[in-house]
């Protein structure tokens, strides 16, 4: 055999193997865990997520019973920080997953939760995909026969097939047989009765295997034939999602999007996601500079806040829109106080104000500081409602989502007017980096930047790096007086900030699904022009102006200072307070 021939042999079968072995890394892995390499198909449009998911959560996984949860929900109420939802996460029930209310815990449960929901909160309980044969920190821990009466019953993936997980051993519901699911929701009606709002449904669905000697097969059989690990996931987010609206029409679903490399193509499909959060992180950061005994453990960011902005911005990429990450971490050991400032003030600038995790949330148990910056930014989120359900709506139908990547480290914009260079470290000092167009600093806004511009400078403690776009038009809901854009007199009114460019508009979804308003501004050199279109709502515009105004009229009507409007010369606002109105059109005559 000549050389030629030897060497065209030796690269066939090379040629071979490699195929061989891309065969079996694409249909053992890349397919059943990931849905293939081209893309996962499984992605569309979000769902509508209900307003009530957008304001701030609470939660905390140090203390699990009715006690530790009242004491918070006390606390929080009685120094003013706002919390419209309660998460309840493991343990709750008596065994992984009956969803038998653990009575222990969770003393007289038909009066305990009725109680959270006539004082106006949302409950979101802590669920996973399995049924376990043994829990690892529940008040049943030895579950054996119950396990083996759904094996029995046909009601598990696998047949009786087992794995390890973090809360002990069992198996996976099989929800393509409809027995299974019959038995599955009639367990969770017990506390469908008692009125709950919504599933935080936890990883385990990404752990769907079976052992085949030492290696793992991601495919199983099923009521349906053999399933992959990805399409036990959409099943698993899908089936629950859609379970839950039939009970309640405003459920929800908290999911996983991204978290680390797992699942680069997402947890959750996105039109099963109305919440979403990206996985646990730790509490830490990188520190600047010489740092203090306290801060030394801190210095390793690479688990913690970085994390969760990569993770996030990844998410948004991927077309998810309600996005967030447990405000400073949920593990490790004490919070650094200014990480705890300076997450959450990053999470008033996502879809999701997720307080909570391990470590001590009781803010008035904290420092003064802490508390004090922390009310004024979980208030600030909550007074975005109208401004981010809007991209709920326009997210849902195929448009503008919420956040959006953009050039600089971890930057993006918050809807179409904000631009966010989120602190990433222990340190005043941040890089911005602006994209094209007029902005101004959110936090003082007398001086226009032009953009696009880059810029290093100091940021303290109680603001962040937040810049609005001139032009912006960005609807409120206002109650107090923490952020200094309107007082307690702002409630029962809609609060515009308007900042005057050119023509701009913005279409706003009210929250409560009454309908649409469309505000249209025009600005020239001596007239500005506001147009209300759709619904009518009592309003407070907050208009920036550099000067008094020569005239303002609504509807052909003039209107008058003190009793109609009036001017802060020290905030360059023109504030318009109109309760009612014919055709919504402003002339404001400079």
């Amino acid at each position: 055999m000549t050389k030629q021939k030897i060497r065209t042999r030796i690269l066939k079968s090379v040629l071979v193997s490699f195929l061989i072995l891309l065969l079996l890394y694409y249909f053992g892995f890349e397919l059943p865990f990931r849905g293939g390499l081209f893309g996962y198909p499984g992605h569309s449009n979000p769902p509508l997520t209900p307003s009530w998911a957008l304001e701030c959560w609470l939660w905390e996984d140090d203390s699990n019973t009715a006690m530790r949860v009242d004491s918070l929900l006390a606390g929080y109420a009685g120094n003013d920080i706002p919390v419209r939802t309660i998460l309840i996460d493991s343990p709750w029930s008596l065994r992984y997953n009956d969803f038998v209310v653990d009575t222990v815990r969770y003393p007289d449960p038909s009066d305990w939760f009725a109680n959270l929901q006539n004082n106006g909160y949302r409950v979101v309980l802590w669920m996973t995909s399995m049924v376990n044969s043994q829990s690892s920190d529940t008040r049943i821990k030895n579950s054996e026969s119950w396990f083996n009466e759904a094996v029995n019953k046909g009601f598990i993936t696998g047949r009786d097939n087992q794995i390890n997980w973090w809360k002990g051993r069992g198996g996976f519901i099989d929800y393509t047989n409809p027995e299974a699911l019959k038995w599955w929701h009639g367990m969770q009606q017990q506390v469908f009765d008692l009125g709950i709002d919504g599933w935080k449904l936890d990883g385990t669905a990404t752990l769907f295997h079976k052992m085949a000697g030492p290696v793992p097969l991601l495919w199983m059989r099923t009521g349906k034939g053999l399933m992959t690990t990805r399409t036990y996931m959409d099943h698993y987010y899908r089936d629950e999602y859609s379970h839950g609206l039939d009970e309640n029409p405003e459920f929800v679903t908290l999911v996983r999007s991204i978290d680390r490399w797992y699942h680069p193509e997402g947890f959750a499909p996105s039109d099963a996601a109305p919440v979403t959060w990206v996985g646990d992180q730790k509490h830490t950061w990188k520190s600047a500079g010489k740092v203090s005994s306290e801060e030394i453990k801190s210095k390793d960011g690479k688990e913690g806040i970085e994390l969760a902005m990569k993770n996030i911005m990844a998410a948004a990429g991927k077309g998810y829109n309600i996005i967030g990450s447990d405000v400073a971490g949920f593990s490790g050991r004490d919070i650094q106080s200014s990480l705890y400032v300076r997450w959450a003030q990053f999470s008033t600038f996502c879809g999701l104000f997720l307080n909570g995790g391990h470590g001590e949330r009781a803010l008035w148990k904290r420092t003064p500081e802490e508390l004090e910056i922390i009310r004024k930014f979980s208030w600030l989120h909550t007074e975005w409602l109208p401004y981010i359900y809007s991209y709920v709506v326009t997210a849902h139908e195929g448009g503008r989502s919420l956040q959006r990547p953009v050039k600089g480290k971890y930057h993006y914009l918050f809807g179409d007017n904000f631009l966010i260079a989120p602190m990433y470290q222990d340190d005043l000092r941040n890089k911005v980096n602006l994209p094209s167009g007029k902005w101004r600093y959110f936090f003082n806004d007398s001086s226009l930047i032009q953009g696009p511009s880059t810029f290093e400078r100091e940021f303290p403690l109680d603001e962040y790096p937040v810049y609005i776009r001139e032009g912006a038009i960005v609807p409120m809901y206002i109650k107090r007086d923490y952020t200094g854009i309107g007082d307690k007199e702002s409630e029962g009114y809609l609060t515009l900030l308007i900042y005057p460019d050119g023509k701009s508009e913005f279409t706003l979804y009210h929250p409560d699904k009454s309908g649409s308003t469309k505000i249209i501004a025009e600005d020239s050199d001596d007239l500005l022009k506001i147009t209300l279109e759709g619904l009518h709502k009592p309003h407070i515009l907050t208009i920036n102006m550099t000067s008094f105004p020569g005239k303002v009229d609504l509807d052909g009507r003039t209107l008058q200072e003190s009793t109609d409007f009036h001017f802060d010369k020290t905030r360059n606002k023109l504030i318009i307070k109109t309760d009612a109105y014919e055709t919504g059109r402003y002339m404001i005559y400079k």
